[in-house]
Parts: C-alpha cells; structure tokens; sequence
C-alpha cells in the first residue's frame, strides 16, 4: 500500500465528501483503539473542524489513559481539533436500573447498550455543531465478520477507513505518527469494562481473519485445509454468517402491485 497517497486520498475525500454535504467537519468517538485513533487523525488532516469525544462507561484505565494521550497527541499536531470527554457512566447506571436486565443474552444487550448510547452523543453533537459522524470501522471488521454492534458504532454518517485492512490500519497509523501506546494495543472494543481483547471475543488475529476473507472471496471452504487454516475458516465464517443481518440492507417487505 502506498502509504502517503492512501492517507491524502482519504483526507481529500472527507474534505470533499464535507464541502459537498454543507458541514463544518467531523466528530469522532476516541477510544484509545488503533481505529479511532486512525480516523481522528486523517479527519484532522482535511483541516476542517475536527471533535473527538472520549465517552468513558465504566472504561478500562489502560483505555482512557491511551485516548487522552491521542486526543493531546491531535492538539499539538491539529489546531483545527477539540475535544470533549461526557462520561455516560451515570447514563448507562440508569438505564440498567430501567431495563431490570435479565435473560440469557443480558450482558451482551448490555454491552452493545453502551455502543448505541455512544452514538446517540456523537449524533447530539454532530448535529449540534454542524459535523458529520465519521465511523471508524475497518474492512474486515465492517464487511468480514461484522464485529460492531448495529446502531452503535456501525451508526455513522461516512466510512473513511471501511476499504482498509486492520493490518493496513496500523501501517497507516504508524506512518502517520499515532501514538506509540495505541500502535502497541492489542484491539478491544472496549465495550466490557475490563481487558478481553477482540482476539479474545473472536477466537482468531485479525490477520488470519483477513486471510479467511480472501479464501472466502476465491470461493474456498474449511474442508480446502486442515489444521489450524481449517479452524480460522470455520471461525470466519460462523460470524460472517451470523452477522449478514448487520452487513446488508435492512429486509423490506414489499408489496405486490395488484395489493395495491
């Protein structure tokens, strides 16, 4: 990948992308993960009006302490960011104490709870300065095993970074100058309040899943390998088809013309 002529491509498109739809810039979610951090900064690139939110529930202190890191990082570097932290930790108290969880899937309702109320303030703020919300999901991520949650953080406006590779994700951070602490990361969605890492969740590296995406694009199956291939195809394909509903169109109904 050519790494300069990538970051400029994406920076020119968001800055047109913008000029065209009438906004001001972006506002992005920082998590202290290599995607936001990616995204945050070729937004800043544009010149435009750039703010990242950090939006802590319960977070991890390995993963606030790395987002105000990046969020000083872009001050230095971009005077056209701000940022803002709104802790939604009262927030999300409350809404348990309203939704009485129960159920065999509670924890993960949960989980993803905190991703959609993330990208409700990311909405009240985007509309409320004129920005545009720029998602931070990364190819593999996006289009492979859909490891985002519906109408949390796969709610956005624009996909800067959603034709990238998570290993192309870090060369560019890298070549960009993302802060050492975040290329050093093991990726989390951080949705938990402890430390699992996507590999945890996943049971694969995002590089044999992207491997297991190319196989499946040349139309292979587990049973073309053996061994540990086999096991990573088997694990790809379990979240690329249980996830589709994320991945496609929302299914419409439609009715026949001589209903009508």
């Amino acid at each position: 990948m050519k790494l300069q002529e990538t970051a400029n491509h994406i920076s020119n498109w968001l800055k047109s992308y913008a000029n065209s739809a009438g906004v001001k810039g972006f506002v992005v979610g920082v998590s202290g993960g290599i995607d936001s951090a990616l995204t945050s900064t070729l937004c800043a690139r544009t010149g435009l009006d750039v703010l990242t939110l950090e939006m802590p529930i319960h977070q991890h202190p390995d993963q606030a302490s790395r987002g105000k890191e990046h969020q000083a990082w872009l001050a230095k570097n971009f005077p056209n960011t701000r940022h803002i932290q709104v802790d939604l930790t009262p927030v999300y108290e409350d809404f348990i104490t309203a939704m009485q969880p129960g159920g065999a899937d509670h924890e993960l309702s949960l989980a993803n709870s905190r991703a959609r109320l993330r990208m409700s303030t990311l909405y009240y703020h985007g509309q409320s300065n004129g920005l545009l919300v720029a998602g931070t999901g990364n190819k593999v991520e996006d289009f492979g095993v859909g490891f985002y949650t519906k109408y949390g953080d796969g709610g956005v406006d624009l996909s800067p970074i959603a034709d990238l590779m998570k290993t192309e994700v870090f060369a560019l951070a890298r070549h960009l100058g993302v802060v050492e602490s975040i290329l050093d990361a093991k990726p989390t969605d951080g949705l938990w309040g402890d430390d699992r890492t996507d590999e945890d969740q996943l049971g694969a590296t995002y590089p044999e899943l992207e491997w297991a995406m190319g196989q499946q694009e040349a139309g292979k199956s587990p049973t073309d390998f053996s061994g540990r291939e086999a096991e990573v195809m088997e694990i790809y394909l379990k979240f690329n088809r249980g996830n589709k509903h994320k991945m496609l169109p929302i299914p419409v109904c439609e009715i026949p013309a001589d209903l009508k």
